[in-house]
């Protein structure tokens, strides 16, 4: 198996970018749009979860948008062959000392990359980094 083909990860950078762009302008349409629409899509949040496409749409569709001046760090894309793929990110605010975390399982189908399980979380105050 093929791991890091340059190309494939170049792919998955070019949709994870456009996630993270519907995600900072708060795009809800646009961002389930990056998720397999199927009733198996699983999003595990801060204080939040969601398991289907349509219960993450309407979760999604109620909520405030991010606080401004989002900005990732430590993005790694690792990809399996020519249809698979992880994504891990840190990503931070401003006025906020503490790192959060993103994970996304991203996986080529018919109608293209598709995440199909993310995970998001946000160390308490106080705790370590």
């Amino acid at each position: 198996m093929d791991i890091d083909r340059p190309e494939i990860v170049a792919e998955v950078a070019a949709v994870f970018a456009a996630y993270e762009k519907a995600l900072v302008v708060n795009d809800p349409d646009e961002i389930m749009s990056f998720f397999r629409h199927g009733a198996e899509t699983v999003r595990f949040g801060i204080a939040d979860r969601q398991r289907g496409w349509a219960h993450q749409l309407a979760w999604r569709r109620a909520q405030p948008p991010l606080p401004p001046g989002r900005t990732l760090s430590e993005t790694l894309i690792t990809t399996f062959g020519a249809d698979f793929a992880v994504v891990t990110t840190c990503f931070r605010y401003p006025d906020d000392p503490a790192v959060g975390r993103q994970s996304q399982t991203w996986v080529r189908l018919p109608e293209g990359w598709r995440i199909v399980s993310a995970h998001v979380s946000h160390p308490a105050a106080g705790a370590p980094h």
